[in-house]
């Protein structure tokens, strides 16, 4: 028998909780403390009837999977739906923190390492109260030769392979069922290092390898990013050999229990998360949902390789900055749906030919997944700064209403 009034409640969010029989019911109100909230429990019910039942009725819990992507965020982004913005912040801290952790003194015998032990790391970046902790650092190696007249400027030289971010597990029982699920974060700085620098600009399209790639099809990633994810080098494994022994060990370790797998980044990590999404939905069979939350990212790859994406499920949120230049780059896109509209046959045939000739040079790419617009009003010069973004996402209400006129600068 169900309780008619029973509710557990923070502010107008309900959670999921039966009362054992050994409770009072009758006109009861009880207060939980969890590591975020006060949680207060206000029901009326009979106690002859053996349990309460709390209906779960949670804002986030129960629709997280519209807010991973379940529908491509129909209806959320357009005005913007503000639990789905607390959720894009959230994992754009966890962006932030990959930033805090990483050593860019180029003069110290740390450079291009994390500064923080992996168990105090989250803490050491104001993230002690968000219930996951880190389970596996991430390294990157770079496999492009550093040009010769580099060696004229001995700070400017960078390791092989540095640290690109972390991977992440929520183990707090509170946090869990706030969010209706288990989630693993995977989480990606930006370009940092020399070697990065110049891998970006290998930028023509590369066929995947044969274990990335699936029969019939040709997708195709830029050099730089593929070379990024793969590389290897004597005593440090590739970072696609450590993501997809993490995912194992996780998926083994949680395979009876809700589950989400989020990969975010900002510039390089965007296309290194949208990377990673590919490929392991490529390896896998069975996973949870995969969710990719890109800010200011670059374009990845080709039609076929977004197709694949399409195909495996992966659902892409692309966060975009109108006036930042990186979301432009690398190489060029035919629109498609935009010929089919004009109707004009010989325009059609044209941007065929076009297509085809361009796709011979390796430059033609494809976007990736749904986009959210914002637009930080002609300001170049930080269009592409992470705090810009979520200064963006935090005031954002609509494409008619762009930023809120309270909006203020986000301080974290």
């Amino acid at each position: 028998m169900h309780c008619p009034n029973q509710q557990l409640l923070t502010g107008n969010q309900h959670f999921g909780l039966a009362l054992p029989k050994t409770w009072q019911c009758n006109s009861t109100i009880l207060k939980l403390n969890t590591a975020r909230r006060s949680i207060k429990i206000n029901n009326s019910c009979d106690p002859s009837s053996g349990h309460c039942q709390l209906i779960d009725n949670d804002k986030l819990g129960g629709r997280w999977m519209e807010f991973q992507g379940i529908k491509n965020w129909d209806g959320l982004l357009d005005p913007l739906d503000d639990d789905l913005r607390e959720e894009i912040l959230r994992y754009g801290e966890f962006v932030e923190a990959a930033y805090d952790c990483f050593d860019f003194d180029m003069s110290s015998a740390t450079y291009a390492t994390c500064r923080y032990p992996k168990d105090t790391m989250l803490a050491q970046c104001g993230l002690d109260q968000s219930g996951y902790k880190v389970i596996i650092n991430l390294h990157a190696t770079c496999a492009v030769q550093m040009p010769r007249w580099i060696d004229r400027f001995p700070n400017w030289g960078s390791p092989r392979s540095s640290w690109i971010g972390y991977v992440a597990v929520c183990d707090d029982v509170d946090e869990i069922a706030r969010l209706g699920r288990h989630d693993v974060v995977i989480a990606y700085r930006g370009t940092a290092t020399c070697s990065e620098w110049l891998e970006n600009l290998r930028a023509t399209l590369t066929c995947l390898p044969d274990d990335m790639a699936p029969e019939n099809r040709a997708p195709m990633v830029q050099s730089g990013f593929l070379s990024m994810y793969t590389s290897k080098i004597e005593g440090n494994p590739s970072l696609q050999d450590t993501i997809l022994e993490e995912i194992a060990s996780i998926l083994n370790n949680y395979s009876d229990e809700p589950l989400s797998i989020t990969i975010t980044g900002h510039n390089l990590g965007a296309a290194l998360a949208t990377l990673t999404a590919y490929d392991i939905t490529t390896k896998f069979n069975h996973l949870p949902m995969v969710t990719v939350l890109s800010f200011g990212g670059p374009r990845i790859g080709n039609n076929s390789c977004r197709y694949q994406l399409t195909k495996n499920g992966t659902k892409v949120l692309r966060i975009v900055n109108s006036d930042d230049l990186i979301t432009k780059v690398p190489g060029f896109v035919i629109d498609d749906d935009d010929v089919a509209s004009r109707g004009d046959a010989t325009v059609a045939r044209l941007a065929s030919w076009l297509e085809k000739y361009m796709e011979d040079t390796q430059w033609v790419y494809d976007e990736v997944g749904k986009e959210l617009k914002l637009s930080s009003k002609g300001n170049v010069a930080t269009s592409h700064d992470l705090k810009t973004y979520l200064h963006l996402v935090n005031n954002f209400v609509s494409s008619t209403c762009p930023l809120r006129a309270t909006a203020k600068k986000r301080t974290t």
